[in-house]
């Protein structure tokens, strides 16, 4: 065995990265979309190609791909039996489907305890502690992600119809955001019908800007987002020595709204979710059985 793989896929692309046995990344990457739970057959497609062209990039013969080792971290992987699937048709020497979250937890925190928090369109959230891991959230958008990008913006858009009606009162965000749909609500309801959570969640900055101006609803709505994400953080009892990394696209913003507890345990991440994602290879493979084969 001369290298190992990391591969990073989710629902708008997928990150690969060669290393050699030693964690040292000679290739890298990028595909299309991998996420195993809504086109697998696709996302098999993307990893492979993502990993010929990792090969490619480092100067050495995708030829080695059947005898190279690859840990994937993969959205969609936390529901069914979508990960048993694709490693069963992955032409990798070994494949080990892991989630998203735990790749990233491993890039974040390394191989120890510690947790991870990723605010951005989505939520999800992970721990380790004495080896075993536990995962919290991570189930769309429709059923879970609060305190998401995607869940500000659409309590902003209830929020901006509301004060329409008079049934709660406005603010300069929610006369903002009217604005934004030409002053008809009906185009706000228009909007949501083929919105995606990228669509909502791009509405969510606006929320935290005018929360520094002291505007009331958008303080009323980041003060239910905040308490929504440190619920998850209450649920994964996080010991008071172990490092916590917040990652995503909202994690600085964030940042300073938690409480004085949870700002205490915040670390900078050491690596990204690709990183973990070697970092996990080497550490399951390289280190581990297969290397010695």
């Amino acid at each position: 065995m001369k290298f190992v793989l990391g591969i990073d896929g989710g629902g708008t692309s997928c990150r690969a990265a060669l290393a050699t046995v030693g964690g040292a990344v000679v290739g890298r990457a990028k595909s299309g979309a991998a996420n195993i739970r809504t086109d697998l057959t696709g996302a098999r497609t993307n990893i492979v190609e993502a990993a010929r062209q990792a090969f490619l990039a480092a100067g050495a013969d995708p030829e080695l791909i059947p005898q190279t080792p690859a840990i994937l971290g993969l959205a969609g992987a936390n529901v069914g039996t979508y990960r048993q699937q694709l490693e069963a048709i992955l032409p990798f020497s070994r494949s080990r489907v892991e989630t998203d979250a735990e790749i990233a937890l491993e890039g974040a925190v390394g191989s120890g305890d510690g947790a991870m928090a990723i605010l951005g369109t989505g939520t999800a959230y992970m721990a380790r502690k004495d080896g075993k891991s536990r995962a919290i959230g991570g189930w769309g958008f429709q059923v879970g992600d609060q305190g998401s990008g995607a869940r500000i913006g659409r309590d902003l858009l209830e929020q901006t119809l509301l004060a329409y009606d008079g049934i709660r009162p406005g603010s300069p965000l929610t006369d903002a955001m009217l604005a934004v749909f030409r002053n008809n609500p009906e185009d706000v309801v228009e909007f949501t019908t083929n919105a995606k959570p990228g669509d909502f969640g791009g509405f969510a900055p606006k929320v935290f800007e005018h929360a520094e101006k002291g505007d009331l609803v958008a303080n009323f709505i980041l003060g239910k987002a905040v308490a929504d994400v440190e619920a998850s953080l209450n649920a994964l009892e996080l010991a008071d020595h172990a490092p916590l990394c917040l990652l995503g696209g909202l994690a600085p913003l964030y940042a300073p709204r938690l409480s004085a507890r949870y700002q205490a345990l915040l670390k900078a991440p050491l690596d990204d979710a690709l990183g973990g994602a070697v970092q996990m290879a080497v550490r399951i493979f390289a280190k581990g059985p297969e290397a010695a084969r």
